[in-house]
């Protein structure tokens, strides 16, 4: 017999024992590239919705007000869903994904994804950041690692 069940092997991250499986880690970047596409595309059919429904419903008097709605509609897209019980974001979700946090695995609360949100939305402002990636060992993008998440399998 190969090993009982007591040994295991874990994801270990530098901030503690996650507690997940090895498996949790296989394609994740190639699965995290194909749901930020489908996020980023939910994310903007829901702004454009709610900023022609503000457009109408105020006769066009907010037009000044709307164009920063991307962003607080992208806030509250990723705080609420990754916060929920699914744990992923609907792109997530459709790619086999899902976010914890790095230090217990458990289910990661509302600001720390909205934290995970904000920051990765900064890194697209600075791309080489985004190539930490390929270089840390657990597959954590800079802005997992500054919230304290790690994204992995949905087991």
């Amino acid at each position: 017999m190969a090993g009982n069940l007591t040994e295991m092997a874990y994801v270990t991250t530098p901030a503690g024992r996650a507690g997940l499986p090895m498996g949790a880690l296989d394609g994740v970047r190639r699965r995290r590239v194909a749901a930020v596409a489908l996020d980023l595309v939910l994310v903007s059919i829901l702004a454009f919705g709610l900023w022609m429904a503000l457009l109408v419903l105020t006769f066009g008097l907010s037009l000044v007000l709307l164009p920063p709605l991307f962003p607080f509609v992208a806030f509250f897209y990723n705080g609420l869903t990754v916060s929920g019980p699914s744990m992923a974001t609907p792109g997530m979700r459709l790619c086999g994904l899902e976010l914890r946090t790095d230090a217990t695995g458990a289910r990661v609360p509302f600001l720390m994804a909205a934290l995970h949100a904000v920051l990765f939305y900064f890194s697209w402002t600075v791309p080489p950041i985004l190539l930490v990636s390929l270089i840390a060992g657990d597959k954590r993008c800079l802005h997992d690692m500054l919230s304290g998440v790690i994204v992995v399998r949905r087991l």
